[in-house]
């Protein structure tokens, strides 16, 4: 009856959330920028600096942050759309020889077209349009945004104290909200770290293959760096296409290439060690965490997926020490303790080890 109770609550809290995910997100993407920065006044006012203007410094720095990431997507989609008048010739060429290749190997020629009739030039340019007209339109959830993260960052001042006195009635809640924050804090420093280095390394290849803009696409792949997973994947499709319509099918494919070196080298084997360490969520849990939040929020989900992962975590297991044992089942690493209890169980039945063998 508990566990039935249980996932019946869980069905109806996610089905809530998703009913208002475009107020969910927002206010969590104000909640995770404003815990990135949280530091940062404490720090301030260590150094003699006044209440108020800690607070200033701190606002002003997640405007920065957000606006700075929001224009930086709208600018790309903006340029590409640009961009792409220049090549609609060469890529209504590009559909009909490889309709006409299709033909000559035996595909029926009207599934052929109507396969790639939304691969002309003219819907791209539309769609890109559509795409660029619906990040724009987040415009007015920006200024909910920019209002919101006041109030946030000057609860943020005097929230430290406040949580000290819970601590003292309930410390499980104070520990459980700390390992989300620390958590958070971490997982960003490290996806920021990588994500700058996978960015001069794609923009240096992108440069040398001769790309248009290598800058602008090394910066949507710092951005992308943010989901987890699938995220180069996103910021492969633009220097890829244009790879396509510059140099033909070869050049295009040296970009798939190289992007997949580098991304699948750091992204895939060196980043999730260090992601591990930071949040201690095992890869599986990343990448359902990616795909539930995605559906649950919206795109904004695929990029708050581990904080999200992380909060839920908090509040569902870690607060709790009747339900921390589940927390043992969501990580990477196994505790120390039952490493030592694997390693005497080991040792022990080995012959000659046990008790009364052999003098």
């Amino acid at each position: 009856m508990i566990v039935l109770l249980g996932i019946a609550g869980a069905v109806v809290t996610v089905a809530g959330v998703k009913a208002i995910s475009s107020i969910v997100g927002p206010v969590f993407l104000a909640l995770v920028l404003t815990i990135s920065v949280q530091p940062l006044p404490a720090y301030l006012r260590r150094r003699g600096w006044p209440t108020w203007a800690a607070f200033v410094v701190t606002v002003l720095l997640v405007y920065g942050i957000m606006i700075g990431l929001f224009l930086a997507m709208a600018f790309a989609i903006a340029r590409l759309a640009t961009l792409l008048p220049e090549y609609a010739d060469r890529l209504d060429d590009l559909t009909a020889r490889f309709t006409a290749f299709l033909h000559d190997h035996g595909i029926d020629p009207d599934h052929t077209q109507t396969m790639l009739s939304k691969l002309d030039a003219h819907n791209l340019l539309s769609g890109l349009g559509t795409i660029l007209s619906g990040t724009l339109g987040v415009a007015s959830a920006l200024i909910f945004l920019i209002i919101l993260l006041v109030f946030m960052a000057a609860d943020a001042m005097s929230f430290p104290a406040r949580l000290a006195l819970v601590g003292r009635s309930r410390p499980d809640i104070t520990g459980a909200l700390h390992s989300f924050a620390s958590g958070t804090r971490s997982y960003l420093l490290v996806s920021t770290v990588f994500g700058l280095i996978v960015a001069v390394l794609d923009s240096a290849a992108l440069w040398a293959m001769s790309i248009p803009l290598p800058i602008l696409w090394g910066l949507i792949s710092f951005i992308t760096n943010y989901i987890p997973n699938i995220g180069f994947i996103i910021g492969l499709f633009p220097p890829a296409l244009l790879g396509l319509l510059d140099g033909g099918w070869q050049k295009m494919l040296a970009v798939i290439a190289v992007y997949s070196v580098i991304n699948v080298v750091i992204q895939s084997f060196i980043q999730p060690k260090f992601v591990g360490d930071a949040v201690d969520l095992s890869l599986t849990l990343t990448f359902l965490s990616l795909a539930f939040w995605t559906w649950v929020i919206g795109p904004l989900g695929a990029i708050l997926a581990i904080p999200l992962t992380l909060f839920a975590k908090a509040l569902l297991i870690d607060i709790d020490p009747a339900t921390r044992w589940a927390g043992s089942l969501m990580t990477m690493k196994v505790p120390d303790d039952e490493k030592d209890e694997t390693a005497d169980d080991a040792h022990s039945a080995q012959p000659g080890t046990a008790h009364g063998g052999g003098g």
